[in-house]
């Protein structure tokens, strides 16, 4: 393999990692505004390297031959972020193939298709097992590469002839690009998903500190206050119409007594759902709830 060539593919994927990096410290706050927001962005990018990484061919020998490593981002994408992203990204590279043309054009776009559909059913399965691990990975690889195949013996004869002193390449770059860049992938979530747990851990104390503490100082006067109802309700003749009113006025102190009862058993962070103009606010009574 050409080297300077090998070092360009690499660039590329070093690039889709840092893009992935940073725009998944985005996440939460696009989760809030659409859930699909971050898988769209990243099928796109990606699918945007994929053409790149057709482009930038890899040299492998002397004779001339050229291979890419198009399946890697693809497959990668589709691991991490599944169905959506993946099949935003397979719809670009696949384009950008169709658009190319040639007598291989229908086979190129197979084997993009094959390789995102393998990335799909693989994160379903990384999901039920409760991540994505080396099995994962190397099983992609593997079924990339088997895409591959497939794409050059729907040509025939033809198609095989091309695709044997190619095989080593694809494999390598298949097993060493997929599972490589799996691994960096999962760093990436693993890592930001333990600094959004963290930053969410100190958000939940500070919210927790300062609704107990305001809990204890509406409780003080609000116990004053109930116990002067009570009394004032007693003297009243009842059935009065003073005295209706004053029920009314307990009972209402009874519910923001409630309502600080709630306060000191905050448990998580919810918010109110957003409407209009009213700034975000905490959902005191879902923040309550057992998780």
């Amino acid at each position: 393999m050409e080297f300077h060539h090998v070092l360009e593919a690499a660039g590329v994927l070093v690039l889709g990692l840092v893009f992935y990096s940073y725009t998944f410290r985005w996440r939460g706050p696009w989760a809030r505004l659409h859930s699909k927001a971050h898988q769209a962005v990243s099928g796109l990018a990606f699918g945007v390297l994929a053409v790149l990484l057709m482009i930038s061919r890899i040299r492998v020998s002397s004779e001339g031959d050229f291979i890419d490593a198009r399946a890697v981002p693809i497959a990668l994408i589709g691991l991490v972020e599944g169905w959506p992203a993946v099949t935003l990204a397979a719809a670009v590279a696949a384009g950008y193939r169709a658009w190319l043309g040639g007598a291989g054009a229908l086979a190129g776009v197979l084997g993009i298709v094959g390789t995102a559909a393998a990335a799909g059913l693989v994160h379903m399965w990384a999901r039920h097992d409760g991540g994505v691990r080396a099995r994962h990975a190397l099983t992609l690889a593997g079924a990339g590469f088997t895409a591959t195949f497939i794409s050059f013996a729907v040509l025939g004869e033809t198609g095989l002839k091309l695709f044997y002193p190619l095989a080593l390449p694809f494999l390598l770059t298949s097993f060493i690009g997929i599972g490589l860049g799996a691994y960096l992938f999962r760093d990436v979530v693993e890592s930001q998903t333990a600094e959004t747990a963290r930053r969410e851990s100190v958000e939940l104390r500070a919210i927790t500190l300062l609704a107990r503490a305001a809990a204890h100082e509406i409780n003080n006067p609000l116990t004053i206050v109930l116990g002067g109802l009570s009394l004032v309700g007693k003297r009243l003749p009842p059935g009065t119409e003073d005295a209706q009113w004053i029920e009314r006025a307990r009972e209402g102190a009874q519910q923001i007594q409630e309502i600080v009862g709630r306060m000191n058993n905050i448990t998580q962070v919810a918010e109110f759902e957003h409407e209009g103009l009213l700034p975000p606010m905490l959902d005191i009574k879902k923040s309550g709830e057992a998780r």
